[in-house]
């Protein structure tokens, strides 16, 4: 059996007499140098810190040993923490796990504020700017004292500067410590003392939070783009689910791989676009919005670099040889390929594609009102030819 205990930064004195009793039981204890630190002299297991990486100790932990083995871990360990991790090595029947409060309700108590009406973002292991919202409040984890700074550059980047900023430090402890600023104060003048345990509360000005596919005008693009409207039947059409990877190859402003990511929990993306420009343009997209997307260039040759994916999107490049095909060959079974036509020859090849594996086939036509002299006229959208098809 593992066993794993949270702590706080209180040490042994903030722990329940249950997890007490277990790490003073214990002939072995994992953790990290600062966890294990917290631990005084009634614990004489034998201390093991964690190595870099730390999967393979992970995967080997039971290996060679008689009984049971305690890990230590910070707070609530279910939490995006180690306990989640071993849970899915090993199974919920053999580990167990006794839970401090998590540095995020510590957070919100210090604050005010409704643990379920929050956010939690996990830079540990993330890239930073997955933390930048269009609005809202969330407590964000950081991977260390350089990550408050880190955020408040990227919010005042992408237009959030007025944020406000609230750096906790080494919660629950005899150090504890908050500081409040603007993302844009922050950024300006960060502080260097900054302690390595510190979570991030962040309530995000001005609050632009829009549900639903999202206007054009949002997206930075040179007019490759897929519109709003046919963005949203081409959502429909990819069906997302939590967590699942879409692929966007032709990915022009990257809107679908953008809209992919915002539609569910864990969703993420990896955009493929020749042009550099485009590029650029799609990185400062994901940025401005905290998407879960990857930016790479050619397809179909960076496929075998990236994993597989949930569902593909083609939305530009269809007539390259082999593309289509490379899609559809790395999809799983029961993954879904959804492909967007505008000119005859796409279509063409749509329509070979879909005699031959099914699916459903569409065309969208869609007219906007524009000024017609001192009146109004229909002004028509180029028609959009659509085929998905889920995997057998």
């Amino acid at each position: 059996m593992i066993v794993v205990v949270g702590i706080g930064a209180d040490g042994m004195a903030g722990l329940s007499p249950d997890s007490k009793s277990e790490l003073q039981r214990a002939t072995v204890v994992y953790g990290s140098r600062r966890q294990l630190a917290l631990l005084d002299d009634t614990v004489t297991a034998a201390r093991r810190e964690w190595p870099t990486p730390m999967l393979p100790a992970l995967q080997a932990l039971l290996e060679g040993v008689d009984g049971d083995v305690h890990v230590v871990a910070s707070g609530d360990p279910l939490l995006h923490g180690v306990g989640s991790s071993l849970i899915r090595l090993y199974g919920a029947e053999r580990v167990t796990v006794l839970p401090h409060v998590s540095s995020v309700t510590l957070a919100c108590s210090r604050l005010g504020w409704a643990v379920q009406e929050i956010e939690v973002i996990s830079l540990v292991q993330g890239d930073p700017h997955t933390a930048v919202r269009r609005g809202g409040q969330a407590v964000v984890m950081s991977r260390d004292g350089a990550t408050p700074a880190a955020l408040a550059r990227l919010l005042t980047d992408t237009g959030r500067g007025d944020s406000e900023v609230s750096v906790l430090e080494q919660l629950g402890g005899p150090a504890e410590r908050r500081r409040t600023a603007t993302a844009r104060d922050w950024a300006a003048r960060p502080p260097d003392d900054v302690d390595d345990l510190n979570v991030v509360a962040v309530r995000y000005l001005p609050d632009e939070r829009q549900l639903g596919v999202l206007p054009d005008e949002m997206f930075a693009n040179d007019g490759q783009l897929t519109k709003q409207p046919v963005r949203a039947v081409t959502l429909a059409a990819l069906a997302p689910r939590p967590g699942q990877l879409l692929w966007d190859v032709g990915a022009g402003s990257g809107s679908v791989a953008i809209e992919w990511c915002r539609s569910g929990a864990g969703c993420r993306a990896i955009a493929f676009e020749r042009d550099e420009q485009r590029r650029n343009r799609i990185t400062d997209n994901v940025v401005a919005f905290g998407a879960r997307v990857e930016v790479q260039c050619a397809a179909p040759e960076s496929f075998e670099s990236v994993p597989a994916p949930d569902a593909v999107f083609v939305g530009g490049g269809l007539t390259q040889p082999g593309l289509l095909e490379a899609c559809f060959d790395r999809l799983p079974p029961g993954g879904r390929l959804v492909v967007n036509a505008v000119t005859v020859e796409t279509e063409a090849l749509v329509a070979q594609w879909y005699s031959q594996q099914g699916g459903e086939l569409r065309r969208f036509e869609h007219h906007r009102g524009e000024p017609l002299g001192g009146f109004t006229g229909w002004r028509p959208a180029m028609p959009i030819t659509q085929w998905a098809v889920t995997r057998r």
